[in-house]
């Protein structure tokens, strides 16, 4: 009682919870160590240890002095026992030692994000004695006109400062002596640290961004030993290698008297240095595939969106993948000038720029799918590549009210299972769907899934819940989402990837280099290695596995002989788009309807599809990448997706020249 007159509960609660905090503990464990009594004192030692986020474990033993009244041991109080040192009204005060931010980088060592110093160039108009010629200056640098600059000082009094926008330590030092002679005429330059990206963001959709601690994260980070205000990655790379980039916090912890005087060291413990990441994109190569995407979006003149992903067949790796609309990474830099009405602007644009369709785009895939109805037709017994059936361009076996048609008017005669591949015949899948689900209406799902469609891909390097699951309808689905029974209808439509199917460009690009490589299915992976530091070794990614197809070795030889002939056969899809492409391709056209707009443009393959001598003389093996392609609501596969997936494919074999890669960054 008389302790508690000196220090009341709420007094002594708050010096707890301040000593905790200030240090960063996370728990307190105690383990009594003796206790000895002599009448109504007794003296028990226990000893205490602070488990703290960043300073690791402070253990302190320590004896207690107990005294029985009123019925009951109780304390004698002392602050001390909260840590010794905090007897007679000392406190704690951390000083926090935050390593640098680490790189993210390509495969070669080309950053694509990196911790450096942002110069934000601004104007006071009262100052500018040559506005035409300060404005022509900048205006390069800022990737802005002339009058788009003036605009955003035109509303400010002449004696305001107005910042106009941000360019890299590299690019100002580059670009010093023509912005020499305004520096004193009504031009300012100021540095502060930032994050960087690639102008304009390079595979911004992968890369990520970092941003503030959100209300949600706060307590996950501070348990960690992030202060509120620190900027972590928010997403894509930045977000999933936060435990790599951020390296490990250290700090000082010191003993302050009551008077604010510093009594000393309590603990010191060093930062450990944070680790680069190093990607599998190839930056040339990646800046390639945008651009192609970009250029065959834009040339509708009301805009489309799509995706491109290659994949190499043997590791899983991925060797570029883009996603259009995209966005700068920049954008979400607070701090950077106009920040907060370029952010807007990409936020409420309503083809969602944020959206990785990579990953996170759901489509019917259309004829594509046919690939994997094949393979449960050959699985149900009932067919093999050389069944036949006579196609007259209708088919009617649900009933005259369901009757389906041939995008080919008049069908494709009688033909071969590899043949309908090969010319992508309706009906011949139509009645191979109808067969397979009257022996078994689960069969189809589940060779589905074991393409690995229906579930996401599980890319490395992508934070958890950031890849979109697609979906492969079945009758227990049916009944549990929409509350109806399968129908044969579901299978029918089902069978040429219509319905409610719905495939990610990542899970199409991943089984059609299993095709391509003898049936396995990798995981595929964006993380090359992760670079030292922090006492850790370099660390290169191991490739996974996530299964095999479901299908023989010969079936599959027969199915990439039909993917060859879709892209070079007499009555191929896409013959006449690689006619003349120095490297032999295989793959599948798909044209996806998605009502009430226009379909979707879907091709799917891989190069080489033989071995080839390419025309530097350099020789090609056999299959190397795997190809996916998707424009949306812009039509036909073989006519808008072909020509893409054969760009990407000369961009990558060095048939047309890549741009030089170089954006100021190191």
């Amino acid at each position: 009682p008389q302790s508690q007159a000196l220090v009341d509960q709420q007094t002594f609660t708050a010096r707890y919870q301040e000593a905790l905090r200030e240090a960063r503990v996370a728990t307190v464990r105690t383990q009594p160590l003796t206790a000895r009594q002599i009448g109504d004192r007794a003296e028990l030692t226990v000893r205490v240890t602070w488990s703290s986020s960043i300073l690791g474990d402070l253990v302190r033993d320590q004896t207690v002095a107990l005294v029985y009244r009123e019925d009951r041991w109780g304390l004698v109080w002392n602050e001390g026992y909260i840590l010794p040192e905090l007897a007679s009204g000392n406190r704690l005060r951390l000083e926090l030692r935050v390593p640098a931010r680490a790189n993210i980088y390509d495969t070669a060592g080309t950053a694509l994000a990196y911790q450096g110093t942002a110069i934000t160039l601004g104007v006071v108009p009262a100052e500018i004695q040559d506005e035409a010629a300060l404005l022509a200056a900048i205006s390069p640098l800022l990737k802005r006109s002339p009058d788009d600059l003036k605009a955003l000082y035109a509303g400010a009094l002449p004696d305001w400062y107005v910042p106009l926008g941000d360019v890299s330590a590299e690019v100002m030092q580059e670009n010093i002596l023509s912005l020499q002679p305004f520096l004193s005429a009504g031009l300012r330059a100021s540095d502060r640290p930032a994050r960087l990206y690639p102008e304009n963001g390079l595979a911004p959709h992968l890369v990520g961004y970092t941003g503030a601690i959100t209300a949600a994260q706060l307590h996950e980070f501070l348990a960690q030993g992030y202060q509120p205000d620190d900027t972590v990655g928010q997403a894509g790379l930045e977000s999933w290698g936060e435990r790599y980039l951020a390296g490990t916090r250290g700090g000082v912890l010191r003993l302050v008297g009551p008077g604010g005087e510093d009594l000393g060291v309590v603990l010191d413990v060093a930062p450990k240095q944070a680790r680069s990441i190093y990607t599998t994109l190839d930056a040339a190569f990646q800046q390639g595939v945008e651009q192609a995407l970009a250029a065959a979006v834009e040339s509708w003149p009301e805009g489309r969106a799509g995706a491109i992903v290659v994949l190499d067949i043997n590791t899983g790796a991925v060797l570029a993948a883009a996603s259009y609309p995209d966005y700068n990474p920049a954008v979400f830099d607070a701090v950077r000038p106009n920040a907060a009405a370029e952010l807007s602007a990409v936020l409420f644009d309503p083809r969602q720029p944020l959206l990785n369709r990579v990953l996170q785009g759901q489509y019917p895939q259309g004829s594509v799918f046919k690939l994997v109805t094949v393979a449960a037709g050959l699985s149900s017994g009932l067919y093999t590549f050389e069944s036949r059936y006579s196609s007259n361009g209708i088919w009617n076996r649900l009933g005259d009210a369901y009757v389906k048609r041939d995008w080919r008017e008049g069908g494709h005669g009688t033909i071969s299972y590899r043949t309908a591949i090969v010319v992508s015949c309706n009906s011949c899948f139509y009645d191979m769907g109808y067969e397979v689900n009257a022996v078994d209406s689960n069969l189809l799902p589940q060779i589905a899934i074991g393409y690995g469609l229906g579930q996401p891909a599980g890319v490395v390097g992508v934070p958890e819940g950031a890849e979109a699951a697609g979906l492969i309808p079945s009758p227990a689905w049916k009944l549990a989402a929409i509350g109806e029974g399968w129908a044969p209808g579901d299978a029918v439509n089902m069978a040429i990837g219509q319905g409610y199917v719905l495939v990610t460009p990542i899970q199409a690009a991943n089984f059609m280099a299993a095709i391509a490589n003898g049936g396995t299915l990798y995981r595929p992976n964006l993380i090359h290695r992760i670079g030292a530091g922090g006492g850790a070794p370099e660390e290169r990614w191991p490739v996974e596995t996530l299964g095999t197809l479901p299908l023989s070795a010969d079936s599959l030889a027969m199915l990439q002989g039909a993917l060859r002939d879709v892209a070079s056969g007499p009555f191929g899809t896409a013959t006449d788009k690689f006619a003349t492409l120095a490297v032999p391709v295989a793959g599948k056209t798909g044209t996806a309807e998605a009502p009430p707009n226009n379909s979707h443009a879907w091709f799917v393959g891989y190069a080489p599809a033989e071995p080839v001598t390419l025309p530097d003389g350099t020789a090609v093996g056999g299959p190397e990448i795997a190809v996916a392609v998707i424009i949306e609501n812009a039509g036909e596969g073989s006519a808008v997706a072909a020509p893409i997936f054969r760009r990407v494919v000369e961009l990558y074999y060095g048939l047309v020249p890549l741009t030089p890669y170089w954006w100021g960054g190191p």
